[in-house]
């Protein structure tokens, strides 16, 4: 080989390396299915799609390049297909789609880790995506009050970021866990927030708070039942676990016995379970009152 061809060959390499790479991932044997009915799909068997999709993230990830996985719904592929005017059953198709998913979805970067690993990483990504997305289209699309005319999504959502810096004021020192659920229509929209308690103020991730925030805020929007548990762990203490209830724009402090009664009851058969050991149930407590604390006669 000449010395040219070298040099040009390692030009190539090198620029290779600059270019990202994205794979489409079918994480569970329903949708690796569902692709089957496409002649060009070549598996046959989702076991082996997994083990070949993890060599090739192995051989991107020896060629030094970054390398995003994102979550492929092949019910979500037919319908772009259909609105894009493209062939589903054409890799080039499939290739599109995936870097659309890339731009606009939900992704994880690989950095080595398992498949074992990424996968639950990469399903709770797309889940807390979806769970954004839903809860800032029920606040965009809330409208106006009828009463004040303020924009009621704008006025809920600061609502919520108030009622989490109290909470989070009064919680004290300690690692905090909570969770936001509430009953939108058909979805229970959960988000999920790791804070440390320190007095002034505590430190939490902006992204994880935002969407915590927005969960809140879209039931407080929709007047929707809803409710917040926290999760206090500190070194040398027992843990603590209190709870609120989400009703007319307010966290309403649930009782000790509806505390326990939430945290030990098999939320899918209602069968009770054995209470955590090392942990107390504890009533919620009570907040700061916040400026506007009567929303429903206001919104």
């Amino acid at each position: 080989m000449t010395r040219t061809g070298t040099t040009q060959a390692h030009l190539r390499r090198a620029l290779r390396r600059e270019v990202p790479s994205t794979v489409g991932l079918l994480a569970d044997e329903h949708d690796f299915t569902a692709m089957r009915r496409y002649r060009t799909f070549a598996f046959d068997d989702h076991t082996t799609y997994l083990r070949q999709v993890e060599a090739l993230l192995r051989t991107l990830a020896t060629q030094g390049g970054h390398t995003t996985v994102t979550l492929f719904d092949p019910e979500e592929y037919a319908a772009w297909c259909a609105e894009t005017a493209l062939d589903p059953d054409h890799p080039t198709s499939r290739s599109r789609f995936t870097a659309h998913l890339a731009a606009t979805g939900a992704h994880v970067t690989y950095t080595g880790q398992p498949l074992s690993t990424l996968l639950p990483e990469l399903v709770d990504t797309a889940v807390r995506h979806a769970t954004w997305e839903y809860a800032t289209t029920v606040l965009a699309t809330a409208g106006d009050c009828a009463t004040c005319g303020k924009d009621v999504g704008k006025a809920a959502f600061e609502r919520a970021a108030r009622l989490l810096a109290r909470l989070l004021d009064a919680a004290g020192p300690g690692t905090h866990h909570l969770v936001c659920s509430v009953q939108a229509a058909d979805d229970q929209l959960v988000a999920v927030l790791l804070a440390h308690g320190t007095p002034h103020p505590p430190t939490v991730e902006d992204a994880a708070a935002a969407e915590f925030t927005a969960v809140l805020a879209a039931g407080i929007a929709l007047g929707a039942p809803g409710g917040v548990v926290l999760r206090t762990s500190d070194p040398g203490n027992r843990d603590r676990l209190h709870g609120w209830r989400l009703t007319a724009g307010n966290l309403a402090p649930l009782t000790e016995a509806e505390v326990f009664a939430a945290y030990c009851t098999d939320a899918r058969t209602g069968e009770p379970l054995s209470p955590e050991p090392g942990v107390d149930h504890l009533a919620g407590f009570p907040l700061t009152p916040d400026p506007d604390d009567d929303w429903t006669s206001h919104h």
